[in-house]
């Protein structure tokens, strides 16, 4: 008895992290670190007005308290609705007004990624491609090259061969930023989500081209190798860009 009188003097004091692990020592401690007075000490150390009611807003105090007291982090994604077996991606892009590529795009295609790197590209951006994260990136087939000093935009569509519906990802945007130190040109544009989504806004597409070591260019062109579709401010695992592109606005 006295051991029980002193737990119940004790276990207000605790903080809920040590209050549910008392529960873990014995019957005897559990029964008594159950009691939803020491969970109702907890919950109005954190939320006091919830304790200004005659009852838990919950069922129970302890239950308030195991929903609410952490942050859900790592939670798990269910299973995509899309797939990229049943995805196709038409990729456009002008120097000035000249259409330079043109190209459709099989879903599997762009979740492969790229398996043989060309001979001649830098270690840095060979470094970027071989890490196992995942990525994005098909080879530009046929190769082209972009001028330097002209203005090189791109166009990006989503069909859904389940269904027949498209999406809009990227429209006419400029690559207006060349990183030479990780020999890619960027250009990004923000996503277009279904309205059935109002309060999420400012996700970017971004699309990189993937050029040739600088030291390869001549008369100031960038020889293009490959291509590069990310949604890194989002996604950055596969199920996550599926998720990301089934809240496009389909049309």
């Amino acid at each position: 008895m006295l051991c029980e009188e002193i737990l119940k003097n004790v276990f207000p004091l605790l903080e809920g992290e040590d209050l549910a692990a008392c529960m873990g020592v014995s019957k005897q401690w559990r029964d008594i670190a159950s009691d939803d007075f020491y969970w109702k000490c907890q919950c109005a150390k954190r939320w006091p007005s919830v304790c200004k009611r005659h009852k838990p807003p919950a069922e129970t105090y302890y239950k308030m308290y195991q929903m609410f007291s952490k942050r859900r982090v790592n939670r798990a994604l269910p299973p995509p609705r899309l797939s990229f077996e049943n995805l196709e991606f038409f990729i456009d892009m002008w120097s000035e007004d000249k259409l330079v590529f043109s190209g459709l795009i099989p879903g599997v295609a762009l979740d492969s990624g790229m398996k043989t790197l060309p001979l001649g590209i830098s270690n840095v951006l060979r470094t970027h491609l071989e890490r196992p994260d995942y990525k994005m990136v098909v080879p530009a087939e046929p190769r082209f090259t972009i001028p330097l000093n002209q203005s090189v935009s791109v166009s990006l569509l989503v069909a859904r061969n389940d269904s027949s519906k498209v999406a809009r990802i990227i429209n006419r945007s400029v690559f207006d930023y060349i990183d030479r130190s990780s020999y890619r040109a960027l250009a990004f544009e923000y996503l277009d989500l279904s309205p059935y989504y109002p309060f999420i806004s400012g996700i970017r597409a971004w699309i990189s081209l993937l050029f040739m070591d600088v030291e390869d260019m001549n008369d100031g062109l960038l020889d293009v190798f490959g291509i590069q579709l990310d949604f890194n401010d989002v996604a950055d695992t596969k199920d996550e860009v599926l998720w990301l592109l089934d809240m496009l606005d389909w049309k």
